[in-house]
């Protein structure tokens, strides 16, 4: 049975694999860039929760990343486009499903990659944190 983080990191993982982008999770950045652009998920950390003693529960406000990445002429409306829909996508089930008590992603910082003999990469990490409790730390 998967544990909490799991199971909503891999709830997050699904509402991003239904964007037209690329969804991956734990990837390396592969040698083409799809059209529509690509999303690479990282886990992140969990961080040091609060802890309430009755009844015992963990609170996390886990801090996962988003890897957003586009390449073309167009690169800066792809990567708006893109930007704005993980927004989209997180903004219309905060809690995923009821797995966790709420999800907000921060701002990103948008940066250009250049890359040799090719378009250059417009690219970013989207923080996104993840509230939840948890009766078991490794549960």
């Amino acid at each position: 049975m998967p544990t909490s983080r799991e199971t909503i990191v891999t709830a997050l993982h699904a509402r991003l694999s239904a964007l037209p982008a690329t969804a991956l999770r734990g990837d390396v950045l592969p040698e083409r860039v799809p059209a529509e652009g690509l999303l690479i998920l990282r886990d992140g950390e969990p961080g040091e929760p609060e802890v309430t003693l009755s009844p015992l529960r963990y609170h996390y406000q886990h801090r996962a990343e988003i890897e957003a990445v586009v390449q073309g002429v167009d690169r800066d409306a792809t990567f708006d486009t893109l930007t704005n829909s993980i927004g989209m996508a997180i903004a219309a089930d905060r809690t995923l499903g009821g797995l966790c008590d709420w999800i907000e992603a921060e701002a990103p910082r948008p940066v250009d990659l250049p890359v040799e003999g090719a378009a250059s990469l417009k690219a970013a990490v989207v923080p996104v944190v993840l509230h939840y409790s948890t009766a078991d730390p490794l549960a």
